[in-house]
């Protein structure tokens, strides 16, 4: 289902926009569609392990400031409608984050952020397929795929399947090949390098 909308909406458009209900929308070449709600486990996952990354960044003076649930403007070419992702959780360069609380513009990324992290959910092919190839093309350093549920196809997590913590970081302008994480594995993640959580630790964030 799309939004009425007379034209297409620029990402700066979208942003300022509101239909009244209260719905949660990514921008899709230029017209507004509407997400499916997170479930209770989903919200808390992105709320637990967005609270403790931006401790963990402030604990060790890391230039980097975690938000849930923001918008991400996606690489588009001259003359296409823009495009958006909302991300279950954002990292931003601290500097970018100054830079935007002395505006009054929507707090969004309109650069590309250093890291993205999205929860899984049954439409998981969004998160492996879709999503990778968007933010690897945008340039977003290191993507997390936190499949808590073990929703994600027997390719990408093994079989029998079980939850899954998947990193790509880029080089070149490509995602290296990944790193998988599960059970006790300590999470390897080169914007925190002092992480000391284990993939077990990230899932029981959900409950």
């Amino acid at each position: 289902m799309y939004a009425a909308i007379g034209k297409p909406l620029t990402f700066a458009e979208f942003l300022a926009w509101d239909d009244g209900s209260g719905r949660n929308f990514e921008l899709i070449d230029g017209v507004p569609v509407p997400l499916s709600e997170p479930n209770a486990n989903h919200e808390d996952l992105i709320q637990r392990l967005c609270s403790y990354l931006e401790a963990h960044s402030l604990e060790f003076n890391l230039p980097l400031v975690s938000r849930q649930s923001k918008q991400i403007r996606l690489q588009t070419e001259p003359g296409e409608k823009e495009k958006s992702r909302k991300a279950d959780i954002v990292i931003f360069a601290q500097e970018e984050w100054q830079r935007m609380k002395g505006s009054s513009s929507s707090a969004a990324a309109y650069i590309p952020p250093p890291g993205i992290i999205e929860i899984v959910s049954t439409n998981w092919k969004d998160d492996y397929l879709i999503k990778l190839a968007e933010y690897e093309e945008l340039g977003v350093y290191e993507y997390w795929i936190v499949d808590y549920g073990a929703y994600g196809g027997v390719r990408y997590i093994g079989s029998p399947k079980q939850p899954t913590i998947t990193i790509y970081q880029l080089e070149n302008s490509e995602y290296l090949p990944s790193k998988v994480f599960r059970g006790q594995d300590r999470v390897e993640s080169k914007l925190f390098p002092h992480l000391s959580l284990t993939a077990i630790q990230i899932f029981e964030m959900s409950q």
